[in-house]
């Protein structure tokens, strides 16, 4: 028997490998992180050019978005403006049954209002909607 007291092993931890996946986290993340800026989508909108448009008789109805994304229709401002309110303005303006919806907007008015305009009219099931624009300068 041997009864003489064992040396006990030194239990190491290679740390190399864990260094190694952590630097490479770290620089997946840099790199990554660089390209956190947003870029900037330059929208320009369209400009009508000069045409003669053949006049139908059809009744119109216009519907004007001021800046605050207000709605007016046949200039007269709707008391609130949300969607069932100005549906309900578009069908008691209307005496057909499928006017022309003519959507008169300002450069600063929010974009969600002329979707909302855009879903009132799809919900009354009307289909004659048309933008307004202003005519470009011919140079």
């Amino acid at each position: 028997m041997d009864l003489r007291p064992r040396q006990r092993q030194n239990v190491t931890l290679d740390l190399t490998p864990l260094i190694d996946v952590v630097f490479l986290l770290l620089i997946f993340f840099m790199v990554s992180t660089t390209f956190d800026r947003q870029t900037e989508l330059k929208v320009e909108l369209p400009e009508a050019s000069e045409q003669e448009v053949e006049e139908l008789e059809q009744e119109e109805i216009r519907v004007q978005i001021d800046r605050n994304g207000h709605f007016y229709v046949n200039e007269k401002e709707l008391v609130t403006h949300d969607l069932p309110t100005l549906m309900r303005a578009i069908r008691q303006a209307s005496e057909e049954d499928n006017p022309s919806i003519i959507v008169e907007s300002d450069k600063q008015a929010p974009f969600q209002a002329a979707i909302t305009v855009m879903d009132a009219v799809g919900q009354l099931g009307l289909t004659h909607l048309s933008f307004a624009a202003d005519q470009m300068d011919q140079q």
